[in-house]
């Protein structure tokens, strides 16, 4: 019993490291999370007591408890019990993937991530690209917002860089969960992007399971007050245009709202404009070949910061141009229930997007690119007239126009000089000339204030 004992020394090492583990689990490890709770919820406070609409405890749930919950909710467990009576499968097994779905979900907020890292890389960012104009913007009406609901933003979907748009420009109000595509599910982006409170889907599953699992994580995001930002026309726009609304998200939280019961839900509708998508020729490229795919060239990319740097030494390098987001008028869901007509969803989806679409704002590009897809080539004082007499006209109508300056010449020269960059139009003497083989880059633009103004005739059209 007392006889000595030879151990290996590689064996003392690792019961000492396991010794050692066990400790921190037991002892340091919740010491450590407690005081980086407690450090987290210091700076809630102090972020709340600054934001219009405070971050909710729910967003701020440990990703582990909220998985649970969404997975001991009771329309997910009817959900998974159903699958598993009709493909013949053990709940278990069937419990298991709706686990993994809610995994892929549930995003893990970091309201440091979000606020000391987040909101100023997207103000150094937006401001670096593009100058940023807050468009049109009631300000009465979104103060009248009930403290007490569930925001959720609406936005037109142009460029990916909306979401750094919106994110720099709603930073003093609340920090907003993004719905975001299967783009961003790329390691290391996927862990930045949760961490800022994004939750990702799966836009073409056909799967019910996945289809009940997202539906509740949005039911109860909304029914805790989470502020959201949904594009609801699913996808980049490849025209230009603000197209129709694809009704998924939206008619999940319309399916489990009841009015008078409820919290409360605000839409506010956002419309974005800019003088230049970073994306547009792939969009273009992928509206010809009349396929959603999108294809990334890294040659194409290291070519094409190549070219700005030659231009930065050059000293001719622009900004490009103007980025302009505007905010609708808000829309409660409890007063639009009580005079809509059925179905609700199809109502909703098109009195949102017809809100966005008012307010979309006019900027120098899509202003220069709609007289000249009228005119063809003339000569550049023609267009700075016709510009202005276009400007004028839709600001009589109540649309927002961003004109730099107070100075009309100088928006068709911003809009000129754009175009010229982009090798869509040509400075011949005093004449304007266009570039055939880019209509395509002019109509695009174009499209984006069409709805503001009469049909569009293009110019050798009859």
């Amino acid at each position: 019993m007392f006889e000595t004992v030879d151990v290996p020394i590689w064996l003392v090492w690792l019961t000492a490291i396991f010794a050692a583990v066990a400790a921190l689990d037991r002892v340091l490890v919740p010491s450590v999370r407690w005081y980086f709770r407690r450090r987290m919820e210091r700076v809630v406070a102090r972020l709340n007591r600054r934001l219009k609409v405070p971050i909710q405890p729910f967003k701020l749930a440990r990703r582990h408890d909220m998985i649970q919950r969404l997975m001991y909710d009771p329309k997910v467990a009817e959900a998974v019990s159903a699958r598993a009576h009709e493909e013949g499968i053990p709940e278990n097994v069937v419990f298991e993937e709706a686990r993994k779905y809610a995994r892929e979900i549930v995003p893990s907020f970091s309201a440091s991530a979000y606020f000391g890292f987040a909101t100023r890389a997207a103000r150094w960012l937006s401001t670096a690209l593009y100058r940023v104009r807050l468009g049109y913007v009631d300000e009465a009406a979104l103060e009248a917002v009930r403290s007490d609901a569930t925001v959720i933003f609406v936005m037109n979907h142009r460029s990916n860089m909306d979401y750094v748009l919106v994110t720099y420009l709603a930073a003093e109000r609340s920090a907003l969960s993004y719905a975001v595509g299967e783009w961003a599910r790329v390691w290391p982006l996927s862990r930045l992007i949760s961490s800022m409170g994004a939750y990702f889907i799966r836009r073409r599953s056909r799967s019910t399971l996945y289809r009940r699992v997202l539906a509740r994580y949005v039911q109860l995001a909304t029914e805790n007050g989470v502020t959201q930002a949904v594009f609801p026309e699913g996808g980049l726009s490849l025209d230009g245009r603000v197209g129709p609304p694809k009704l998924g998200l939206i008619s999940y939280i319309l399916a489990d709202f009841q009015p008078g019961l409820s919290r409360e839900v605000v839409f506010v509708p956002i419309a974005i404009n800019y003088d230049r998508v970073l994306e547009d020729r792939v969009l273009l490229s992928a509206a010809e070949r009349g396929e959603r795919k999108f294809r990334f060239h890294p040659f194409a990319l290291l070519k094409y910061l190549a070219r700005q740097l030659r231009r930065r030494r050059r000293g001719d390098l622009y900004r490009f141009g103007y980025a302009s987001v505007s905010f609708g008028v808000p829309l409660a869901l409890s007063d639009f229930m009580q005079s809509a007509a059925a179905p609700l969803n199809e109502a909703l989806g098109r009195t949102l997007m017809q809100r966005v679409r008012d307010v979309v704002p006019v900027l120098p590009v899509p202003v220069v690119a709609s007289v000249l897809l009228e005119t063809g080539d003339l000569p550049r004082e023609e267009l700075d007239r016709l510009v202005e007499a276009r400007c004028v006209a839709l600001a009589a109508r109540g649309v927002h126009v961003h004109v730099p300056r107070d100075d009309h010449g100088y928006t068709a020269e911003v809009g000129v000089r754009a175009l010229v960059l982009r090798r869509a139009l040509i400075v011949d003497g005093k004449m304007l000339r266009i570039r055939q083989e880019e209509m395509a880059l002019l109509r695009f633009y174009a499209a984006s204030i069409e709805h503001h103004i009469a049909p569009v005739v293009e110019f050798g059209e009859t």
